[in-house]
């Protein structure tokens, strides 16, 4: 059975992405900044939040491709997703606001939580082969 559920949050992870580099993009242009952030930081706090919805979520989203490949079940795998689509928006929406701030914290928390518990559950499953 190919993995549907994975699927859909890989699915919605991708059009998060587009959009956080779509906003990248419309920051560029008000600041007129083509490389870099130059002296605009409204541009560095965007670029931030696409980077690091780039770096961890493909890690997430291979880790939660595994827990399905290997049997895991599917409410979990829901829940696991859940948490992650929303853990990105709450960091997304967190990232330009000033420190301290729930929702960047728990955006990485849940996020970071989310792929060492199904690395612990990858670990698992595969010790019942």
């Amino acid at each position: 059975m190919p993995p549907v559920i994975t699927a859909l949050y890989g699915a919605l992870n991708a059009i998060l992405n587009v959009l956080l580099a779509e906003r990248v993009t419309r920051m560029r242009r008000v600041h007129n900044t083509s490389i870099g952030q130059g002296d605009a930081e409204p541009l560095l706090v965007a670029i931030r939040a696409h980077a690091n919805n780039a770096e961890f979520v493909p890690l997430a989203i291979v880790m939660m491709l595994l827990v399905e490949l290997c049997g895991g079940s599917p409410v979990y795998l829901h829940v696991s997703g859940g948490l992650l689509f929303v853990a990105r928006i709450a960091h997304a929406v967190g990232l330009p606001r000033p420190s301290p701030n729930p929702f960047r914290f728990g955006g990485v928390l849940i996020t970071l939580l989310g792929i060492v518990a199904n690395a612990g559950y990858v670990l698992y499953l595969r010790s019942q082969f």
